[in-house]
């Protein structure tokens, strides 16, 4: 049994110093931002003001969530090779995003991803249907975040639960209600580059005690435990291992709280680079998070790990320690928090935004509402999502929520992608299709998920699954494609196909883009 002296758990004072100087700047960013947001484009988009290369660090620091530092380093620490597939199918995503994705988003685009959809077919249905798949992605994702955050906070700075929950929540509001997106994109770029400097350090600093090759570390991981650098030993199932890659492959280009990010830069030029300047600094943080599982491994013990965490979550921050004492534990620790904080104020962004131009705007309101109207919902939705997200937090306590993630991807890619992919490629495609698709997608894709090993099982304390696959993800975006087919062959409508070549001129010249 591997033995290790660490300070987890107690008061680090390092990690609370850089974690307030962290929320001091953020919040003095968004004290900057509320002076220059009043109009809803300013609100929702930042008035479209973000370079290229400010919106692909922005997409990384969204997208690098404290799951994927601390989820990824810590299945990679126990299961080894395996632990890869979390991080290839999460940047795998990238290019798909890049190629088919950014450039119709942002020209067809005007805050949400349902404008898309909404552009040649009927408003109202689609929007309604569109909402229910990205808040129940959201909401999912917000479950996953606030329960990880309240668990984190009463690790290293031995706060209760209950108090770390609704800190996270003030502070993520703030964020939002008073700085809207251009407040929410410095936060995710500062978040960015101190995540991508700190996993940077403590790859360095973990690799020295292997005069700096990475191959002596793997060496040594196989001799001390024999099948980690051999594939097969977390996923058995290859239909399960298929399910779950294309969940997180096609989950990215559907998730809410990305696409937005299409919105913010001038054209789709810089859309484009700002997803293949993401792609980069995503797939040089995920490489780190495997050096980072083999040093754990290695120098930690998969004993020290699991006796922690039995999913391994405090891999990293015991590597931290253990390489570099307690104040670079605190510097680690206070990263992986930023790192929540940002991915909340983006989750809640996305959401208002749904609620307020989606559903009161173009629903409610039929268009018919002034700029300083539709920010004042704005803000309200986001006050009401940010207490929702608390309190989602403080019912989720102490409940194993990787799966929500998974959930949260498998939504995305059921209820979000098929809909988005197939209004921007398919001529024939209608309105009823676009809502049966996206509604089948998103209920079977929670149905399964509730019938499948890691609930019906895992939670529920079952003998056997009534759905084998732990991601539901290949049957129900399946679904979703075929019924949106299926229901569009049925269900003729003129008045889109003819708004299809209008379409295309925007999606690939940009004329009349906003």
């Amino acid at each position: 049994m591997d033995t290790i002296q660490t300070s987890i758990g107690q008061v680090n004072i390092a990690s609370i110093i850089i974690f307030f100087l962290f929320v001091a700047v953020t919040l003095v960013i968004t004290y900057w931002a509320a002076k220059k947001t009043k109009t809803t484009s300013e609100f929702y988009a930042a008035d479209r003001s973000i370079s290229g290369f400010q919106n692909g660090l922005a997409l990384s620091g969204d997208y690098m969530s404290a799951a994927s530092f601390l989820g990824i380093a810590g299945m990679v620490s126990l299961r080894g090779y395996d632990g890869l597939i979390y991080s290839i199918g999460f940047l795998v995503g990238w290019p798909l995003v890049m190629f088919l994705i950014a450039e119709p988003l942002r020209n067809l685009g005007k805050f949400t991803f349902a404008d898309v959809l909404a552009y040649r077919l009927r408003q109202k249905p689609v929007r309604i249907a569109s909402s229910v798949g990205s808040l129940m992605t959201i909401t999912f994702y917000l479950i996953a975040q606030m329960v990880g955050a309240g668990s984190l906070i009463t690790v290293l700075f031995g706060l209760p639960y209950e108090a770390a929950v609704v800190i996270v929540g003030v502070v993520m509001i703030s964020y939002v209600l008073f700085g809207g997106m251009l407040a929410t994109t410095w936060v995710q770029i500062i978040k960015a580059v101190l995540l991508l400097s700190g996993a940077t350090l403590l790859v360095i600093m973990t690799l020295s005690h292997f005069a700096m090759n990475p191959i002596n570390l793997f060496e040594q991981a196989a001799m001390k435990y024999k099948s980690v650098l051999e594939p097969g030993g977390f996923i058995t199932n290859p239909w399960d291992a298929i399910s779950l890659g294309l969940a997180l492959i096609l989950g990215t280009a559907g998730l809410p709280h990305i696409l937005m990010r299409f919105f913010t830069v001038p054209d789709a030029k810089q859309a484009r680079k700002s997803v293949f300047v993401a792609t980069g600094f995503i797939g040089y943080f995920y490489i780190l998070t495997f050096v980072i599982g083999f040093g754990a491994m290695v120098l930690v013990g998969q004993d020290v790990v699991s006796s922690f965490d039995k999913g391994g979550n405090m891999a990293a921050l015991l590597l931290a320690e253990s390489v570099g004492g307690q104040f670079f534990l605190g510097f680690i620790a206070a990263v992986a928090f930023a790192t929540i904080l940002a991915v909340v104020a983006g989750l809640t962004l996305s959401g208002a935004s749904t609620l307020s131009h989606d559903l009161y705007v173009n629903v409610f309101k039929k268009g018919k509402t002034n700029e300083a109207g539709e920010v004042r919902v704005a803000r309200i939705a986001t006050l009401g999502i940010g207490v929702v997200a608390v309190l989602l937090g403080l019912i989720f306590k102490g409940q194993n929520v990787a799966f929500m993630v998974g959930l949260a991807f498998a939504i995305a890619a059921s209820a979000n992608f098929p809909s988005l992919l197939m209004s921007i490629m398919w001529k024939k495609f209608t309105t009823k299709g676009a809502v049966y698709s996206i509604i089948t997608g998103a209920l079977l894709a929670i149905i399964l998920i509730i019938l499948s090993p890691t609930v019906w099982v895992d939670i529920f304390k079952n003998e056997t699954a009534i759905f084998p696959l732990k991601n539901p993800a290949l049957i129900s975006m399946s679904a979703a494609f075929i019924m949106g087919i299926i229901v569009s062959l049925f269900t003729k409508e003129p008045e889109a196909e003819n708004m299809f070549e209008d379409e295309k001129l925007r999606t690939y010249l940009g004329i009349g883009a906003e």
